[in-house]
């Protein structure tokens, strides 16, 4: 038997929008969590002490999980619906027309910074991670100020 796939209600797509966002925004907070405690990391402690070393090792590799696993749950909560143009609001596509962009260079700059330090235990050099975090730092602000602004519009 063929089974028959039912259109989704307002209230259901809104309720899985919320779950969506919901994920988002807490995948978010552990990776800003994980973000500070490598900020505070010396960037100088690898090349006195292997242990420092090996410890921002592997705090690298959980902070460049959860930074992809952030982009792409972003995608899904609230980029994904825009983009097939299946998103019914219009203030909420001005929203997304106006800040998309934006938050695309971000997704950029967060994939790059992935590439450059997602290394497992093997990162050779680290001496540009507090300056490389730092402008992370600056282009993950500005995103989630601006997911915030679709978030609150998304209700």
């Amino acid at each position: 038997m063929k089974k028959i796939q039912q259109e989704e209600t307002p209230a259901e797509r809104r309720n899985r929008s919320r779950d969506l966002v919901a994920k988002m925004v807490a995948e978010r907070t552990e990776m800003f969590a994980i973000f500070c405690r490598l900020a505070g990391v010396d960037p100088y402690a690898s090349e006195v002490k292997a242990p420092t070393n090996k410890a921002t090792q592997k705090l690298l590799q959980e902070f460049c999980q959860i930074l992809v696993d952030y982009i792409a749950a972003g995608h899904f909560a609230l980029y994904e619906r825009i983009a097939n143009g299946t998103e019914r609001r219009n203030d909420v596509m001005a929203l997304a027309e106006k800040y998309y962009p934006r938050i695309a260079e971000t997704a950029e700059s967060a994939l790059t910074f992935n590439d450059k330090y997602d290394c497992g235990d093997h990162c050779e050099a680290l001496t540009d991670l507090h300056q490389d975090l730092d402008k992370l730092g600056k282009e993950l602000a500005e995103r989630i100020e601006l997911e915030d602004k679709l978030i609150q519009a998304i209700g």
